[in-house]
């Protein structure tokens, strides 16, 4: 399902298979996998980092995906007036499950499920990294350009 925002963006509601399917996609671009939610102020202090990825040519290689844990119920209010207010133009997904537990494990092992969190994935050379922190700024420039570094070694 997709909810679609005035500025054009749209969020798709997914599930953990759907979230297994994205880590894991084969693709050319390093994905970078932010897990957060409206209600979480460390995220919400981060999401420009984000932002700015996406519009530093420094970074074209990679692709900032945003999971939201705020709740489904929660979409059309909060979400999607906190997308539009903040002009969200990264790739949003909303995961629907709650039950936390039940699919931290799969997105890294050493996940307490805290977020926000951060995931960076390159299929191609079978290389991960995961971070279980809130990135100030140029930490996630930092992040970025030492993962891009390991991946040619």
């Amino acid at each position: 399902m997709l909810a679609h925002i005035s500025f054009s963006q749209s969020i798709e509601i997914i599930d953990v298979k759907d979230m297994q399917n994205i880590i894991h996609e084969n693709t050319d671009k390093t994905k970078v996998i932010n897990f957060w939610a409206t209600w979480c102020k460390p995220c919400v202090e981060e999401l420009p980092y984000f932002e700015a990825v996406n519009a530093n040519p420094e970074f074209k290689n990679f692709e900032v995906i945003l999971i939201s844990l705020d709740f489904v119920e929660d979409l059309n209010t909060g979400v999607m007036k906190f997308i539009e207010k903040k002009e969200l133009k990264s790739t949003i997904k909303l995961l629907d499950n709650v039950d936390y537990n039940s699919w931290i494990d799969k997105v890294d092992p050493s996940w307490s499920g805290a977020i926000p969190a951060t995931l960076l994935v390159n299929t191609q050379a079978d290389k991960r990294k995961f971070f279980e922190k809130q990135f100030k700024e140029s930490e996630l420039d930092q992040a970025l350009k030492n993962f891009e570094k390991e991946l040619t070694k």
